[in-house]
């Protein structure tokens, strides 16, 4: 003899769905295979060629070594050539590029040391061809190779405070360099625009207040580019 048949058939439970793919924090970039870019390589080798030679004739014609060294200009392009040489090796041997970070801090240091050479009275002692070198052609190979040769939107306005703190540490340098040499030592504020003895420092943090906001504004701009212009490696090189 058979069971009754229930009437009512509880509802059979529910097949459980497959889990969907939740977003991935690594970009498409670390997972895709790098390729060699030769082309890239040789124009940063270029661009480190320009921003070393430039520094290397300032520290050799441009007076005393460490005057020399103490320059803005100087610094910003030991750096870039730095950055450069770095970033050729990777983009030679198929490794990833270096971070947004500190390639934007490179370009930007190089573009505000050639914009206030371009557009700020200087020393006019400095020999021609070192000025030309790493106040107009390195950095604007700079630029070429940001615009032509890297990723767009791989600079953020997070990172601009980050940028400003060196040249907010060459102010302080520049102030105590100059209480530590004595008055009338030639070259004792290497800008005009920071010469205590001219603007008094009431004047000088002045000028370094609307400097700093100059250089904030060049780095959202550089941002802002960075987020809208066209990718340029949707071709090989």
């Amino acid at each position: 003899m058979t069971a009754p048949i229930p009437r009512d058939i509880p509802d059979l439970p529910a097949i459980p769905r497959p889990p969907g793919l939740l977003p991935s924090p690594v970009p498409a970039s670390a997972v895709l295979p790098q390729v060699r870019r030769p082309s890239a390589a040789a124009f940063r080798l270029l661009t480190a060629l320009l921003a070393l030679t430039g520094a290397a004739l300032e520290l050799a014609l441009g007076g005393p070594a460490l005057r020399s060294l103490s320059h803005f200009a100087v610094q910003s392009s030991v750096l870039l050539a730095l950055v450069a040489l770095a970033s050729a090796r990777r983009a030679w041997s198929a490794r990833r590029p270096l971070s947004g970070a500190l390639t934007g801090a490179a370009l930007l240091y190089a573009v505000a040391a050639g914009l206030v050479h371009h557009l700020l009275p200087g020393d006019a002692a400095s020999p021609s061809a070192a000025v030309h070198l790493m106040c107009t052609a390195a950095p604007a190979a700079a630029v070429l190779d940001w615009l032509l040769l890297t990723t767009p939107g791989r600079l953020h306005l997070r990172q601009a405070p980050a940028w400003l703190l060196y040249p907010l540490a060459y102010l302080g340098f520049s102030l105590a360099r100059g209480e530590l040499l004595l008055p009338g030592t030639e070259g004792r504020y290497l800008y005009p625009f920071l010469d205590v003895d001219q603007h008094g420092y009431k004047g000088v943090l002045g000028n370094a207040l609307l400097l700093g906001l100059a250089v904030y504004a060049l780095a959202a701009l550089l941002v802002a580019l960075d987020h809208f212009r066209p990718d340029p490696l949707r071709r090989r090189w």
